[in-house]
């Protein structure tokens, strides 16, 4: 990803509130923008799925992924998407 990622790309995540959450590994409360450690597992959304393009506005893009193009963010979760293809690394 060219982005760096937080902890609110993380599937092990638990957000209490929009600034912190809770880490599933350690159970230790943390800031959603802080650094991720190595126990990161990558959520799917749609910023992380080759057929999003990210539009001019940093939070808003575009979906291929189906027959007709449509906007999507993308912080969207993508974890029922079946068209959700990962970019390679």
């Amino acid at each position: 990803m060219s982005n760096l990622m937080n902890h609110s790309d993380c599937r092990r995540f638990i957000a209490v509130d929009v600034a912190k959450g809770i880490c599933g590994v350690t159970n230790e409360k943390i800031v959603i923008d802080s650094l991720t450690c190595s126990e990161f597992l990558l959520m799917k959304k749609c910023k992380n799925c080759k057929k999003f393009t990210l539009g001019a506005e940093k939070t808003l893009g575009t979906c291929t992924g189906f027959p007709k193009p449509d906007w999507a963010y993308s912080d969207l979760i993508a974890e029922n998407c079946e068209m959700y293809s990962p970019k390679e690394k």
